[in-house]
């Protein structure tokens, strides 16, 4: 009879042992902090073209001219970066300089997502094939990298700024003069 009985109930206790496991991960903080491999080191080389009309295309040159920048990486078709361009504005009104990546895009999409969301850049270079994106580490859109006067990362925004994340990055680019 306790064979029996324990065969009965083995499933139950099974299910209720799987489910403390995933309730138990549910519950416990997630790391939100990604290291990146890329802060600390120089940004990899690169010239990249115009993307739109009436501004200059991007190289790792011009990061290294010994003034703080952020640079944004980008696309029109991205959502989150819809999200974020309203902090990258603020930015730039905080006199925060902000050149870009575009990703796997085009001229008039990137013009169109300017005139739509703003234009906070002042530097945007075409990134068709994402091989800069994919040399800086960066994984998808939008990300933001902080970079010192000398081109060496400094800070690794990954996913969209928010509106609690600007003090800190008006204060990284400070520390990184």
């Amino acid at each position: 009879m306790g064979v029996k009985r324990f065969a009965l109930w083995a499933p139950l206790a099974i299910f209720a042992l799987l489910f403390a496991v995933v309730a138990s991960g549910l519950f416990r903080p997630a790391e939100k902090v990604v290291r990146s491999a890329m802060v600390g080191k120089p940004l990899p080389d690169f010239a990249l073209p115009a993307m739109v009309p009436g501004k200059p295309g991007l190289t790792s040159a011009s990061f290294r001219q010994g003034k703080p920048r952020l640079l944004n990486v980008f696309a029109s078709w991205c959502i989150p970066c819809i999200a974020e361009a309203p902090q990258l504005m603020r930015l730039k009104a905080m006199g925060v300089p902000i050149d870009a990546i575009a990703i796997r895009d085009t001229a008039p999409a990137i013009a169109g997502f300017l005139r739509r969301n703003g234009d906070p850049y002042e530097r945007i270079g075409s990134d068709r094939a994402s091989q800069v994106q994919l040399a800086l580490g960066s994984s998808g859109v939008p990300e933001t990298f902080v970079i010192d006067g000398r081109g060496i990362v400094v800070k690794q925004i990954i996913g969209d700024i928010r509106p609690e994340n600007v003090a800190e990055i008006v204060q990284a680019v400070k520390d990184a003069r």
